[in-house]
């Protein structure tokens, strides 16, 4: 069942920033502020990336390509998680997807319709 919704995206130039959100319209706050969620991203032909993590505790983490240009934030009385992205590369150009993981990184509901991102000139 899907389960988040994502927003945010646009084209936007080289060196740009953006904010996306994911919320969860339909979950419950006591089934949504424990889990540990992730924003992915896929570009077509390619399996999808998670690019960054937030745990209930807030403790992030980001993999290597975004380390230092975004950064990943929730707020549980929205039942939102954000991610915010900065000096935007022609690379980063995607469909962003967010979802919750298991402890062992698998995604645990079904992926929603995403939010298309374009870096371009």
């Amino acid at each position: 069942q899907v389960q988040f919704v994502e927003s945010g995206g646009a084209l936007v130039q080289p060196g740009g920033s953006l904010r996306l959100s994911c919320r969860a319209p339909r979950m419950i706050t006591s089934v949504f502020n424990p889990l540990l969620m992730g924003w992915y991203r896929q570009v077509p032909g390619k399996g999808r990336e998670l690019v960054a993590s937030i745990t209930p505790d807030r403790f992030t983490q980001y993999g290597d390509s975004v380390k230092g240009r975004f950064t990943i934030s929730r707020d549980n009385s929205r039942k939102t998680v954000y991610l915010q992205m900065s000096d935007l590369k022609p690379e980063d150009t995607a469909v962003y997807y967010c979802n919750a993981l298991s402890a062992n990184k698998q995604t645990r509901y079904d992926w929603g319709q995403g939010t298309q991102v374009t870096v371009s000139s």
